[in-house]
Parts: structure tokens; sequence; C-alpha cells
């Protein structure tokens, strides 16, 4: 099984790229996604939202990142991929599934759903543009408002020339309302001759096996589960190679345990270097950089009750010197 770890726009970015694939498991990561919106982007633009184009487009533990681009204009879009091409990526991705509303007003993510053509044009004007070996992909969801032209917007994706579609099995108007329509990926995947990775309320390993049979996809990506148990992928790579009878499917979120699974024992010192990437950020404010390290913990509650007890010890904390030295005590 090939696991992906998802775009997630003010979450998942290179700093937590970085740390939860140092974990193991995940095979390559797609960035948040670079916003093309009528201009050609320096290179430093590209940079700021994928520094691993610095280390050979992979991360620190040596996975490989495609970047994402997001936008609705074919001969833009082509320009800057051309030039990002020229940094490194392993692979450029495009979006056709955020469901913001800035970027759905504009024409852009999900929005595209609904003019295949477009979506045709987006991806033929991109594939001419970069090196034959660069993979492009794409992530779309199963539409906008309705999923009534998933596999239509499928099929223009994959004869425009993407060497790769990931599905959300979820529409724009369904947001992230479990649950996902793994089924409907399948759909998809009987359409269409590329490779389709599927996503969407991929929480513990049942989901992970559960939508692996519904839509017949042998590659998946995790992207809240992950964020929210970074041992998933190293658990999910351990039950697929072992019984599936070895998981219960009546569990709720992180309910199944495998010996891979990552404990908080280990899990600390990944927060606490964390936070030490968090605060050597030249990029982002010191007052901000708090709230960064409280979003992760935020998320990791919902798998780790030590990450509860220690978001509620920091909730109220926002001086970077006594965050630092309450994290060095909690590893005691």
């Amino acid at each position: 099984m090939t696991l992906l770890l998802a775009p997630m726009e003010g979450m998942l970015d290179h700093t937590l790229r970085d740390i939860l694939t140092r974990v193991g498991g995940i095979d390559r990561c797609v960035s948040e996604f670079i916003r093309v919106s009528g201009t050609l982007l320096p290179e430093r633009a590209f940079l700021r939202i994928v520094p691993e184009l610095r280390h050979g487009g992979r991360t620190r533990s040596g996975v490989p990142v495609r970047a994402q681009l997001l936008g609705s204009d074919p001969v833009c879009l082509a320009e800057n991929a051309a030039r990002l091409a020229t940094l490194g990526p392993h692979g450029i991705d495009l979006n056709f599934g955020c469901p913001a509303k800035v970027v759905n007003r504009h024409g852009g993510g999900a929005a595209l759903l609904d003019d295949p053509g477009r979506v045709a044009a987006i991806v033929s004007a991109v594939r001419r543009a970069v090196p034959r070996e660069m993979p492009v992909s794409a992530k779309m969801r199963l539409g906008n408002e309705s999923d009534a032209r998933a596999v239509e917007c499928a099929l223009a994706i994959a004869g425009a020339g993407a060497d790769e579609l990931v599905v959300h099995a979820r529409t724009k108007a369904q947001a992230y309302r479990p649950p996902a329509y793994w089924e409907r990926v399948a759909d998809v995947r009987a359409a269409v001759n590329i490779p389709v990775v599927a996503n969407g309320e991929i929480w513990n390993v049942a989901d992970a096996l559960r939508c692996r049979e519904l839509s017949g996809c042998h590659a998946l990506m995790l992207g809240r589960g992950m964020v929210s148990d970074p041992g998933l992928a190293l658990a999910i790579v351990a039950a697929s190679r072992t019984q599936p009878a070895l998981v219960s499917a009546e569990g709720g979120a992180c309910a199944v345990k495998v010996p891979t699974s990552i404990g908080w024992a280990d899990l600390h010192p990944l927060v606490a270097a964390f936070w030490d990437l968090v605060q050597a950020r030249g990029d982002l404010a010191e007052r901000h950089r708090p709230g960064r390290l409280k979003q992760w913990l935020n998320q990791l509650r919902r798998c780790h009750p030590q990450a509860e007890a220690l978001y509620g010890e920091l909730r109220v904390i926002s001086d970077p010197k006594r965050i630092t030295e309450h994290l060095a005590d909690a590893g005691r």
C-alpha cells in the first residue's frame, strides 16, 4: 500500500511535514497550495511554501514532496508550473478540491469541477509546460454542489495528461462532514486509466482497510487522521502486511492499536522538536509561534490523553520561553 501525506492549508505545512515524515510510513507528501492569480511568481514564492526544494525536494527524512498549484487560468498556471519545475519538485499537483469560499469565489479549487472543460485545459497546459519526466497529478473532490459530474471531471483530468488522481470522497458542499463516500471513488477508478488515490475520513487502521475495500485503491492519502495520530501510517503499513482480522471495524477513531503505533513516550520528543523548528522560523512572527504548537496539540488530543493534558496547561501560556521550559519538564 502506498501512503501519501495530504496538503492541509494552515496546518500541514513544511514544519509539520518534517516531523510527521520522521515517524515513518509515508511514501510521498503534497505541499500546501501555492496560489497563482495572474502573475508569474518569483522563485521565493515557491520556496516559501516548499522549502524542501532547497534540499532536493525531500523532507529531512528523505520523503519526496510534490508541489501543489491552485488557480483557474491555464496559461498563468502553465507559466508558473514551468518555473516551478526548474526548482526540482518531485512532481506538480493541481488543486481542484479546495472548498474555501474565497478560493471558490475566484473560480478556483472545487468550483472548477462545474467546468470539466476548463479542468482539462488547465491539466493539458501544465502537462505541456513541464518536462515529460516530471509527474503531473491532480486532487479533486467528488464535485462542487453534487457528485453528478465526478466521473466526467476525472476523465477530463486523465484525458488531458495527468499521471495520477487523488479523489477526496466528498463534494465541496459536504465539506468535511462524515461520511466519506469511498464507493464513489471506485466509480472514478473504474472510468480512468491512471492511478487513483483515495482520500477522506481515514482516521484509523479500520478506516484505511475499509476505504481500500470500497474504493479498490491501493494508495491512500492521509490528512487529519495522520495529524491527530502520527503513528497512523506505520499502523496501516503493519496491518496491511498481516491479517485484516486483527483490525476491529467497530472501533471509533484511534480505537485500533497495533505494535507499530507511536506512543506518547515517542511522540513527546517530536512535539518538542516541532516547537524547536517553529521557534527557528524567520517567516513566522514570534507572537504567532505558540499558536502553531497549540494548534497541533489540539489535534493530537483526539488520540492522546497526554496531549489533552499538555494542551490544557499550555493553552493560556504565550511566552515562548515558558513554553520551552514547560515542554522540557513534561518530557522528564
